[in-house]
């Protein structure tokens, strides 16, 4: 599978950051990008460290290295416009959530996308279910170049999606092909960054507009109500009833797109607005 550069949409001064999830690359947030970017945003889509390439450049990496790259991207962008938002999906909000922990003056809003922080969809099975077996697994040297395999829906209610998808033929425009399944040991990197960002919820400030789809096979709505439980910003939710894991990408990715420009531009306005002398 080649390897996906970043993409960048110039616009005004106030920048979202995209994150994509676990062997992915910045395409599955490209859709997004873009109507973002026609809402008056400038948006960047950041390739995560290890992704874009073959499998053992993945499980050369960690979760310490993505995030490296997120921080990374931020800086840069933060240097540009004049407030940064950022947006991750599956795994990439993890990453998104916990850059709004560590640099909170970096991050003025957060899109949290189909969060997981368990992988407790319906269509997880057992193995699935014993994710948190994983980070022993691999200090052990066990499962390598073992996968979970992915089953229909394979994160796409609509159907056009879903099957050229199955046969590792790219969904959409400019996309990277599909893959098998994840690697239990990027799996095991994606438990520990779990575990790590759960922890630093509290820590999350900025304002979060969490999505997630109610028939998530992947991750259940559960996740989104665990976000929205523990970090102490305002929370704006939208629950998704046409949508699978996937919901950049997924039937309902123009109203996803939507609310999110209208709540990054509520935070931008409410930003620029004069305040009253005391």
């Amino acid at each position: 599978m080649g390897r996906s550069p970043a993409f960048r949409f110039e616009g005004g001064r106030d920048g979202v950051l995209l994150v994509h999830g676990l062997g992915r690359t910045p395409d599955e947030m490209r859709l997004v990008g873009k109507g973002l970017n026609r809402a008056g945003f400038t948006v960047v889509g950041v390739q995560l460290a290890g992704h874009g390439g073959d499998e053992d450049t993945l499980l050369a990496s960690g979760w310490k290295d993505w995030y490296a790259s997120v921080e990374t991207a931020a800086a840069e962008l933060s240097g540009q416009v004049d407030r940064v938002f950022v947006a991750g999906a599956s795994m990439g909000s993890l990453l998104a959530l916990r850059l709004a922990a560590m640099r909170p003056e970096w991050v003025a809003g957060v899109g949290v996308y189909g969060a997981t922080f368990r992988y407790d969809g319906w269509s997880a099975g057992w193995a699935t279910r014993m994710a948190f077996l994983l980070p022993l697994f691999k200090r052990l040297g066990i499962g390598r170049h073992r996968r979970f395999l992915r089953w229909p829906p394979q994160g796409f209610r609509e159907e056009r999606l879903r099957q050229p998808f199955s046969r590792g033929v790219s969904p959409w425009p400019g996309a990277a092909s599909g893959h098998a399944g994840d690697p239990w040991h990027a799996l095991a990197e994606t438990v520990e960054l779990a575990r790590d960002v759960r922890r630093r919820l509290p820590a999350v400030l900025a304002p979060c507009f969490i999505a997630h789809a109610l028939d998530d096979e992947v991750a259940s709505a559960s996740n989104a109500d665990l976000v929205a439980r523990h970090v102490r910003g305002p929370v704006e939710m939208l629950l998704l009833a046409d949508s699978s894991h996937m919901i950049t990408i997924d039937r309902e990715r123009r109203m996803l797109i939507e609310r999110s420009a209208d709540f990054f531009d509520r935070i931008a306005r409410e930003a620029r607005a004069p305040r009253a002398a005391v």
